[in-house]
Formats: C-alpha cells, sequence, structure tokens
C-alpha cells in the first residue's frame, strides 16, 4: 500500500481547521487545508497530508499544536483509511531533585505516518504517527461485520526531549498502552467530533478536538454519513480549550462514542454516566499439527486485564488470531498470535497420578504486549509454576464458566468456554472431557444435603445436652 507525502501548508489567519465550524482564537490554516478535509477533498490536496498550526494557551502561555491529516491508501491506490484531528498530551513526570512536573507535549510540523496500515477482514487497520524527538501515537481499530472500533492506544514518549522534559530523572522512550474506550461506529461512516475530550491513564492526559476519522473506508471514497460525538450536540455549556490547570479537573471516566464527555467548562455540567462493561469474549478454536495429523485442539474464549493506572481489559478476537506451537509426549505449547500485538503462550506437561496413571495439566502461561508499530515490548509477564486444568492422559478438559489465571500482580488471563486436550488427540476430535467442579452443579446438591443434615445433628446435640442438664436439676441428693 502508498502512504501519502507530507509537508507543511502556509497557513493564514482567521480559518478554521475543520470545515464549518469557526475558527478557535489564534487559529490558523490555509485555503487548500480546508478543502482538504472531509470528503469534499480535491483529486491534488487528497494526495497530501497537512500540517494546521493552532495555538492555544497553555499553563504558562502559548503552546503551538498542528492538525495532522492521514490518507492512507490501498494498493490499487484508493483511499482505506482516513483520519484528520489534533492531539495534546500533558505528562507528569518526576524530575532529578525528586519532585513531579507537569509538561505539554504538542505534534510537531515535522510529523510523519511511518507504519499506518489499511487492515482488512482478518488484520486491525493501524494509525500511526511520529513527532518530535522520538515521540510516536499509535491506535488499532478493529472491524467487524458492520462497525469499526478504537482498540489500543499506544503513546511512546522520549524523556531525552530536554525541550519538552528538561530535568527528568529517567531517561529514554516510556511507552503507555491503554484502551480506548470509544464505542463502535457503523461502516462506511465517518466519526466527527469537534469539541474537546479526554483519555486518561497513568500520568498522561490525552487531549483530541477536531476529529474526523474514518477506517476501512469503501470503494476509496470518504462516507458523508456522520457519527457525531455528544460533546458536539448543542449545549448551554461552551467548551474552552484545556490546560494543565483544568485538564486535572476532567471527569474521571473516560469518554465514549456513546458518552465523550468534553473538557471542564466554565459552568456545571451533568456527571458522566459509566463506561460500557467490556463483554464477554467470542469463543475461537485452535489446533496444531504434527505432520498430517491434529494433536492439539482447544476451544476458548480468552480476556486479558492488564491493570494499570486503570484496569485494561483486552478481548482476544480468534478471527484474526493465529495459532502456532509444538507437540510433544511430554509436554505441548499453544502460542497464540491475535494479529493485533498481543501474544499469549499456554505450556503443559504430563505429570505421574499414581504408579499407572498419568494425567496432564497447565504448567506455564506467558503473555506479551507489543508495540505494533515498531515490534517493542510494552509488557511481559509469566508465570512457570501453575497447576491448573489437569485430566487424566487421553482424555479432554472442559470448563465452561469463567476461570481465573494470575500471572503476575498486573496481569491475569481470564478464559471462557474453555475446552482443551494438548495430548493423544484422535480423529481430530476431543476425547471424553472431565469437567471442572465449577460446571458440575449435581455436586450443589449432596453439598447442601450434608451440611443440612450437619446443621439438624448439631440442633439434637444441642438439645439433648440441655434436656440432660434439666433433668439433673429435679432430684434431690438423699
Amino acid at each position: 500500500m502508498t502512504a501519502s507525502e507530507v509537508f507543511v501548508a502556509p497557513a493564514r489567519p482567521g480559518r478554521s481547521p475543520c470545515p464549518g465550524v469557526p475558527a478557535a482564537a489564534g487559529s490558523s490554516s490555509s485555503t487548500t487545508a480546508a478543502t482538504a478535509m472531509g470528503p469534499r477533498r480535491s483529486a491534488a490536496s487528497s494526495r497530501g497530508r497537512l500540517l494546521l498550526p493552532l495555538l492555544l494557551l497553555g499553563v504558562s502561555g502559548f503552546f503551538q499544536s498542528y492538525a495532522v491529516e492521514v490518507d492512507i491508501k490501498d494498493a490499487s491506490n484508493a483511499t482505506c483509511l482516513y483520519a484528520n484531528w489534533m492531539m495534546s498530551f500533558l505528562i507528569t513526570y518526576e524530575s532529578n531533585n525528586g519532585d513531579y512536573k507537569n509538561t505539554t507535549l504538542n505534534l510537531s510540523p515535522n510529523a510523519t505516518h511511518n507504519g499506518s496500515v489499511c487492515g482488512n477482514d482478518t488484520q486491525a487497520a493501524l494509525l500511526a504517527v511520529q513527532f518530535g524527538e522520538g515521540h510516536s501515537w499509535s491506535i488499532n481499530i478493529t472491524k467487524t461485520n458492520e462497525t469499526y472500533q478504537g482498540d489500543f492506544i499506544t503513546l511512546t514518549y522520549n524523556t531525552n526531549d530536554t525541550a519538552v522534559f528538561p530535568d527528568a530523572k529517567r531517561k529514554g522512550p516510556v511507552t503507555v498502552l491503554m484502551k480506548d474506550p470509544a464505542g463502535p461506529v457503523q461502516l462506511n461512516t465517518v466519526f466527527v467530533c469537534h469539541n474537546y475530550f479526554v483519555i486518561e491513564a497513568e500520568n498522561i492526559k490525552q487531549i483530541f478536538w477536531n476529529v474526523t476519522v474514518q477506517a476501512f473506508v469503501q470503494n476509496g471514497t470518504v462516507s458523508k454519513k456522520e457519527t457525531r460525538c455528544p460533546a458536539d450536540r448543542p449545549t448551554s455549556a461552551p467548551t474552552v480549550p484545556p490546560t494543565i490547570a483544568n485538564v486535572t479537573t476532567a471527569p474521571t471516566v473516560p469518554p465514549t462514542i456513546a458518552n465523550v464527555t468534553t473538557a471542564p467548562t466554565t459552568t456545571a455540567s451533568p456527571a458522566p454516566t459509566p463506561p460500557k462493561p467490556v463483554e464477554n469474549p467470542d469463543t475461537g478454536n485452535y489446533s496444531l499439527k504434527s505432520g498430517n495429523k491434529t494433536c492439539f485442539l482447544a476451544t476458548v474464549g480468552l480476556q486479558l486485564n492488564v491493570s494499570q493506572d486503570k484496569p485494561l481489559l483486552i478481548n482476544i478476537n480468534p478471527k484474526t488470531t493465529v495459532a502456532d506451537g509444538a507437540c510433544g509426549n511430554t509436554t505441548a505449547t499453544l502460542k497464540l498470535n491475535d494479529g493485533n500485538s498481543t501474544l499469549i503462550g499456554f505450556t503443559f506437561a504430563v505429570k505421574n497420578a499414581s504408579a499407572s496413571v498419568q494425567k496432564f495439566y497447565l504448567r506455564e502461561v506467558n503473555v506479551t504486549l507489543l508495540n505494533r508499530l515498531n515490534g517493542s515490548v510494552i509488557s511481559s509477564a509469566d508465570n512457570n509454576n501453575l497447576s491448573k486444568w489437569d485430566a487424566f492422559l487421553g482424555s479432554s478438559y472442559m470448563c465452561r464458566k469463567e476461570q481465573t489465571l494470575q500471572i503476575n500482580e498486573n496481569v491475569q488471563v481470564h478464559t471462557f468456554n474453555l475446552w482443551i486436550q494438548p495430548f493423544l488427540v484422535e480423529a481430530n476430535k476431543f476425547a471424553t472431557a472431565q469437567e471442572c467442579s465449577l460446571d458440575d452443579d449435581s455436586i450443589l446438591i449432596p453439598i447442601v444435603v450434608g451440611a443440612a443434615l450437619a446443621v439438624l445433628i448439631a440442633i439434637i446435640v444441642v438439645a439433648y445436652i440441655i434436656g440432660r442438664r434439666k433433668s439433673y436439676a429435679g432430684y434431690q441428693t438423699l
């Protein structure tokens, strides 16, 4: 696929960076830029990507941010991913003397979008920008039959940039991964949000405005149908440009397309609605072969829980996940790559339950989160001392209820609708399953009956003892 070239447009005062929206105070853009945005871009302007300066009032004066337009084309030179937006980052970092300071990181005029890809039914789209002295930002966008939706947002900022971090104690790149809280958008529809909204993660606040995005563009034409964020709908409270002083009072609940909140305003606004809980993951079917023979079968829905400043729940999409690994007589490994920067490995082993009986069990799970843009490791966790999912060798293990595997203090793997057989697979079919106790509702009946009988016996014994004591008290010694 090809990507458009990058250039800085000459600025003219008084024009809005988005068509149809009044220019912000101090903003500037070119006539070319104004006509380049949205579905009415000319053929010449659609080949370019513009960076438009906008002055916003910061905590210590004016700072300059830039609007970025990215127009990614497929192999046939048709637009497949289009985005035009403005963003800025408020970052808290530790200084050399141990104090924590706030700084503002803005897009620069030399931004590039290397690594951006169109995506398809099995691979997520990737919108990526690189700017300044070693900073980068990207978002994975996944697709279903009817919608597209942001998945991961990855920000890497470089504290070696002394203009932004003049006295940072920690030197080098710092990567922060967060879940995009926005909900799904219908295919062949462009998402638009002119007003400010904030996404928070750990020590970072990301501020977005004048956003226009459409992924998985159909027939090379950006749609005229729009999905507007609630912040763009009529309101009595005007928005103001974010600053470090006022963004810190922003609502703690991150915005969604169904509930995009603006930055704090000069008047009180209703409390935001909490984000919609993450749904259970889809169940995937995975298998491994040794030669032409299937040697490993697995059916499972997977969800990661990565604890950062705020919990990050990641559902593994089986449609984009590829299985790899190895079979053996005493160990077997299943490696899953979701195609969107998440790797999960399961290692099984065989143990002797007795002199003549062998069982298999889950011995190790490792999880790796990658920066899809450059392949660097964002987070890695491993637990090689597990003893889960044991069943007799030659059978399979099944557990339909949710189970939790604790990988380390920050990472958990949740499984749903699990059915797995890592050894001695015959005729490409699961053998008889040993079910987990969570699935066996019949166990509850004897437990309840036994507990009721124990309570009844205890009552009878106590009543007998009390009765004997009363009968002794009625006789006098001769």
